[in-house]
């Protein structure tokens, strides 16, 4: 008897996955609980154990290919012969809708192709080999950068504003930056409540939780885990789930858990912040707070001049839903906590 294991629903609203990496073979014999496949999603990439024991008969979708939730994947046991297909128009070439577009694009007559995937298959390969030579070394558009191209696309479709303020970070202790700053966002965002929400049908739903991401930049891309409950736990408690979180996301084992969820974003990108950078809200959120390069700078105090430790402060912002004033105000709110925290 053979198990047809298919794309699940990892949640958070996701309607497909991409195939990152086969981790067994056709032929293979597995347990259950083994490593079976790595699915690239637009959150992160998670590793799937095999919910059946067998002989892994068919993999039926390949590498780099993207597949709606509830896809047929591979089959464990039996013959391996692949599931019928629902009713579907005939076509003579074998592509995924993704390929499709692409061979629009290139104008490439996928009926001229032979293809080089699973079952003749035509990939990406194929087509773009098809297309003739072009300028430059090209690269698929895979994995986590495939999924930051994807939702930063979406990101910039929202018309945003983004509001910027010095802040004097002098007798801050920035060894507990982040935290500090999630603790005074979380403080700021009960006044504000319109910045830590998101859209949702036309609606704006307004939540209760203040679960803030805090967006980690890694070898393989730019991913948002979640520090949850920033309102209620205390300074070393955040510090410790950021540590946790910032490590996990640098060796590629982030849960799913840990990147579902957030209300709001906050952004820090230490040494190599710049005076200034254009944030981007991390949809479907409405906004996000930046930190950005904090240094010594010469500012006038009740006259005189001295050397401060100052740095930018920016809100970035869904204009649709939140004016400019009430984003001035929670970033102000921000500072202010900031300041106090010395």
């Amino acid at each position: 008897m053979s198990y047809e294991f298919k794309l699940p629903d990892l949640g958070e609203g996701l309607t497909e996955g991409e195939i990152a990496r086969w981790l067994v073979a056709e032929g293979q014999e597995i347990a259950e609980d083994d490593p079976l496949v790595e699915i690239a999603t637009d959150k992160t990439t998670v590793e799937i154990p095999s919910p059946a024991a067998g002989i892994v008969s068919k993999i039926l979708v390949s590498e780099g290919e993207v597949v709606p939730v509830g896809t047929v994947l591979v089959v464990i046991g039996g013959d391996g012969s692949a599931p019928a297909p629902a009713p579907q128009r005939e076509e003579k070439a074998r592509a995924t809708p993704l390929v499709r577009r692409l061979a629009q694009e290139l104008e490439v007559d996928l009926d001229t192709l032979v293809g080089s995937g699973p079952q003749g298959r035509i990939t990406e390969q194929d087509v773009r080999g098809a297309a003739g030579p072009k300028e430059g070394r090209r690269e698929p558009l895979r994995g986590v950068k495939r999924q930051m191209f994807e939702h930063l696309t979406k990101a910039h479709s929202v018309p945003t504003v983004t509001w910027v303020e010095e802040c004097d970070f002098t007798g801050v202790d920035l060894k507990l930056l982040v935290p500090l700053v999630l603790k005074a966002c979380a403080a700021s965002l009960q006044e504000f409540p319109e910045l830590n929400a998101r859209v949702e049908d036309g609606d704006l739903v307004y939540l209760d939780r203040y679960d803030i991401g805090i967006a980690v930049q890694t070898e393989q891309g730019l991913v948002v885990p979640v520090v949850r409950d920033c309102a209620s736990r205390t300074l070393e408690e955040l510090d410790s789930d950021v540590r946790r979180l910032a490590e996990a996301a640098h060796a590629g084992t982030l849960a799913p858990e840990d990147l579902r969820g957030g209300t709001f974003t906050v952004t820090s990108a230490g040494r190599s912040a710049g005076l200034f950078t254009t944030t981007l809200l991390n949809h479907p959120e409405v906004a996000i707070l930046g930190i950005h390069r904090i240094e010594d700078r010469a500012v006038v105090r009740d006259g005189e001049i001295s050397a401060r430790r100052m740095g930018n402060v920016s809100v970035t912002f869904d204009h649709r839903v939140i004016d400019g004033k009430r984003a001035a105000d929670f970033g102000l709110a921000v500072i202010s906590r900031l300041r106090e925290s010395v």
